[in-house]
């Protein structure tokens, strides 16, 4: 039985350990196992071999598969059982391939070699599908960081005979006792890992050819990671224009539907930076505020920027890297969004998220910013508008 796997997705899933920087996988985590491929015919045997050569079982497993063997899927999560495990998604970016693809050749041999690389984490895009879900219901613990992607939908038996040319009621036959045991096997399983089988009844009703990403509220209805607050680390990213950025998903207080929200810091050089805020567009009135506090005396009056994208509103502010450095400085920041009424007045909502990651991200954002501007007279040029 294999769930769909994409063709350009068919390398055996490969384990290793992976020492990166400070709280790279959480507060005080530098250390993680990466999991990443195709859940092939031999997963299982491999994974167990690999997890009796690491014994220090605090060590996270971050998931990157697009599926494979659901009986192989099955018996890797009942190791994670076994092992009291702790399972996320993401993607672990290994030092020793240099500029070689993650994928290439020559890095999965890097991977594959059995000692500890260097990395760093993603979770922003990070797929676990098909039968890798299975996989994580096992972990005594489970979290599926906001930008993560979890999907199903059913499986597809690979039938074998011994007989030459099977007729098509032996094929027929041969399928539906392999999609009863397959029914079987992952009932037994979900309710051992303590998940609601309204996942194996939503899987069953999505076509094999066809993939449903789950939802947040069917991340947390199902029992998978019932958290309703979950907010990813600070994280750098390297592009065309640098970035530290931060994803949050949550639970709305009027229709309880969750919102994915997200953070982004930019600089235009060393002394001038950005802060951007994004959140789904409202569909009553508008909320008329956004405000960053960084303190008890000190906080920052957000912009409503007038580009909505993809169902998306976005707000701003600019300030200097003294205010930055007073944001880097505090463990969390209190964020306030209020709206306006007919009377002027509104409901507003305050909100509390972690700094966690934010002093490192940072550091390397600074290392890509270009020189503080200076004008003839020798002071900062002023901060100009970014929306414009």
């Amino acid at each position: 039985m294999r769930p769909k796997t994409p063709p350009t997705s068919q390398r055996p899933i490969t384990f290793y350990v992976v020492k990166g920087g400070p709280d790279a996988c959480g507060r005080g985590c530098d250390r993680w196992i990466a999991a990443e491929g195709t859940i092939d015919a031999g997963a299982a045997p491999r994974f167990r071999k690999f997890l009796q050569k690491v014994p220090d079982r605090r060590l996270p497993i971050y998931f990157a598969s697009p599926g494979g063997n659901l009986d192989q899927a099955v018996a890797m999560g009942a190791m994670l059982r076994e092992r009291a495990a702790v399972a996320r998604v993401g993607r672990t970016m290994a030092e020793e391939c240099g500029f070689e693809a993650q994928d290439s050749d020559v890095c999965l041999k890097v991977k594959a070699a059995g000692r500890e690389l260097h990395g760093d984490l993603s979770t922003r895009g990070a797929v676990c599908a098909s039968a890798c879900p299975y996989v994580m219901l096992g972990a005594a613990t489970r979290e599926i960081a906001p930008d993560a992607v979890l999907g199903v939908h059913s499986p597809k038996v690979v039938t074998h005979f011994r007989v030459e040319a099977p007729t098509a009621e032996m094929r027929a036959a041969a399928t539906r006792r392999g999609l009863d045991r397959a029914e079987q096997l992952l009932t037994s399983y979900i309710k051992k890992m303590g998940v609601d089988l309204a996942l194996l009844r939503l899987a069953d009703t999505v076509r094999y050819e066809d993939m449903h990403m789950l939802t947040r509220d069917e991340i947390v209805r199902f029992g998978i990671d019932r958290r309703e607050h979950v907010e990813t680390p600070w994280l750098f990213e390297f592009g065309m224009r640098s970035m530290v950025q931060k994803v949050v998903a949550e639970r709305n207080d009027t229709d309880k539907s969750f919102r994915l929200i997200a953070w982004r810091l930019t600089c235009f050089d060393l002394d001038r930076f950005a802060l951007e805020f994004r959140r789904p567009a409202a569909s009553a009135a508008s909320p008329a505020s956004v405000r960053v506090a960084l303190g008890s005396a000190n906080s920052l009056a957000l912009i409503s920027i007038p580009v909505k994208l993809q169902g998306f509103e976005f707000w701003g502010t600019q300030f200097r890297k003294a205010t930055l450095l007073s944001l880097s400085d505090a463990p969390h920041f209190d964020f306030t969004e209020a709206a306006q009424g007919p009377d002027g007045a509104g409901p507003s909502r305050t909100s509390r998220l972690s700094n966690e990651g934010l002093t490192v991200a940072l550091d390397r954002l600074l290392a890509t910013c270009a020189p503080a501007k200076v004008n003839t007279a020798g002071a900062r040029s002023d901060i100009v508008d970014p929306a414009k």
